[in-house]
């Protein structure tokens, strides 16, 4: 049976080089896209030729006029995607004004790249010479200039469409720090973090993911500090994403993660650019989506779950005590339905007796054992939140107070869920969302350890418990253990996980993320009293 699977998978393996190697010989790409058509020498072949392949849309522009020695050209872009008054004051303008010059007899240009050196007053223009390009060109909101006896044009960047201004982010609220959050502007994205970070080395490499969708995806990162092996990986696995549409970074997300079965993502995601900013500077790359404003990081760890921006702008002995608050709220999100299913089931002993008795007098006719009551909640408590979340805001309040009393307060007094539980359930839900980051792997280990609880109690949830940590355990983000700095365990970087230890002592990056430049800054910057000399100068001035 395996060697026949063997043949068979060896078989499928020939079939696609052979397929490949037609491909080839065939000038065709993976898609069966033609190999890149050349421009002609006329302008009208040209024109024909755009004209089939962009189609009658009523927003392409086709402006067809001449300039100079009677030179035939042509503009084409799109209207609403490009800057009117550009293409009028910067390409319009110097063209024709062209004809009339007091040169024109000894101008005569016939080579588009005087144009673009004498003439245009535009600062970014290309050089394209195939129908492939400048259809692109176009579509991405560039003013494509054609000239008749020339197989090459110009593509004028001319860019300009309406997007969303720079707001604070409404996943990421901070009390102390900055309130700008990225929009679904790539070019916008990538000034915000160029402002955090003015250094030469930060390096914006561009390529374009989607065979239809063409979508701009950058690779931001810090020359020097990042791994350059990382650096190559990313590339590879976006390189290896051959799909018709990449609509936002979710898309990529899910191509290049190393667990995809995981309910663990391994790739994190912000909006904030500081916080980015501050990924970059650790070692870390972002990857920025055109569309979106959503910026990924890799390589991620669980830890970065429970950071937050706003704690390294706190004091370090509050900043601490918050983060230790997130864990326990992360552990009480998961453990606390089950927990109270194992005891009330299977473990009635482990309860003080007033409170046991407490229990079952509000658990008195209700006809449903306790890991019903659990589930049936939680599957509540998931369906009134979605309905918050996807219905208009007033509504969604509407809804969300409406479900509290009538499935709260009324189900009790019905008889049908216990009081216990539905204080279990709130209790959960609230801590539910104070990591965020983990809400998706919290929802099903909640459902996952609450079943365990209702077969065999606590020892379900300890054998739970330790499969998900053999799991974390073996998974990796881009080479880095997900675990780390606790497994494998590293003493210097202990200084940024449970607790967050002053700005002044944290002078190494993350052993496993920056180790091709681990120091950050100097070691010897802690605050101190003034030192004598000082304090006998100042004696000297009063």
């Amino acid at each position: 049976m395996i060697s026949y699977i063997l043949k068979k998978l060896r078989y499928l393996k020939l079939l696609n080089v052979n397929y490949a190697d037609d491909q080839k010989k065939q000038g065709t790409s993976e898609y069966g896209q033609s190999t890149p058509i050349k421009l002609s020498q006329s302008l009208e072949k040209n024109l024909i030729a755009i004209r089939n392949l962009i189609g009658n849309n009523f927003d392409v522009i086709i402006r067809e006029f001449s300039f100079g020695d009677h030179i035939n050209v042509a503009l084409i872009f799109l209207s609403g995607m490009t800057d009117q008054s550009m293409i009028n004051e910067n390409i319009m303008k110097p063209l024709m004004s062209e004809s009339h010059s007091s040169q024109n007899e000894t101008l005569k240009i016939k080579d588009i790249a005087q144009i673009k050196a004498r003439i245009l007053s535009v600062g970014g223009v290309n050089q394209y010479s195939s129908y492939d390009e400048i259809i692109d060109g176009c579509l991405s909101g560039q003013s494509i200039l054609l000239l008749d006896e020339c197989n090459e044009a110009l593509a004028i960047m001319t860019t300009n469409w309406k997007s969303r201004a720079v707001e604070e982010p409404k996943t990421e609220s901070v009390v102390r720090g900055p309130r700008e959050g990225f929009t679904e502007s790539l070019l916008t994205n990538t000034t915000l973090i160029r402002r955090k970070i003015m250094s030469p080395d930060l390096k914006i490499e561009s390529m374009k993911l989607g065979s239809r969708t063409k979508t701009n995806v950058c690779i931001a990162y810090i020359q020097g500090i990042a791994n350059p092996l990382l650096i190559e990986e990313i590339k590879r696995r976006l390189n290896r994403i051959k799909t018709d549409s990449i609509l936002e970074s979710g898309y990529v997300e899910q191509f290049i993660e190393d667990a995809p079965f995981s309910i663990f993502s391994t790739v994190a995601n912000s909006e904030k650019p500081d916080a980015v900013a501050a990924k970059i500077l650790e070692g870390r790359a972002a990857i920025l989506v055109d569309g979106t404003p959503f910026v990924l990081s890799v390589p991620m760890v669980l830890i970065e779950s429970f950071q937050s921006s706003e704690d390294y702008y706190s004091r370090p002995f509050f900043a601490s005590l918050i983060r230790s608050i997130r864990f326990l709220a992360y552990f009480i999100s998961i453990f606390a339905p089950s927990s109270y299913v194992a005891l009330t089931t299977f473990h009635q002993e482990l309860i003080p007796t007033p409170l046991l008795f407490s229990m079952a007098g509000a658990q008195e006719g209700v006809p449903f054992p306790a890991v019903m009551e659990a589930i049936m909640m939680g599957i509540i408590f998931e369906i009134l939140r979605e309905a918050g979340v996807r219905l208009p805001r007033p509504v969604g309040q509407a809804v969300s107070i409406v479900g509290a009393l009538v499935i709260g307060e009324s189900a009790v007094t019905a008889g049908l869920i216990g009081a216990p539980m539905v204080i279990v359930v709130a209790l959960t839900a609230v801590s539910s969302f104070v990591v965020s980051a983990q809400s998706d792997s919290g929802g099903v280990l909640r459902i996952t350890f609450v079943i365990l609880a209702g077969f065999i109690g606590i020892y379900g949830i300890v054998i739970g418990q330790l499969g998900v940590f053999i799991h974390l355990a073996s998974l990796r983000s881009f080479g880095t253990p997900y675990l780390s700095p606790l497994a494998p365990l590293s003493i210097r970087d202990l200084k940024d996980t449970i607790i967050r230890a002053p700005i002044w002592a944290m002078f190494t990056r993350p052993r496993t993320i920056g180790w091709h430049d681990p120091e950050r800054q100097e070691f010897r910057l802690k605050p101190s009293s003034p030192s004598e000399e000082t304090k006998e100068q100042n004696k000297a001035v009063r």
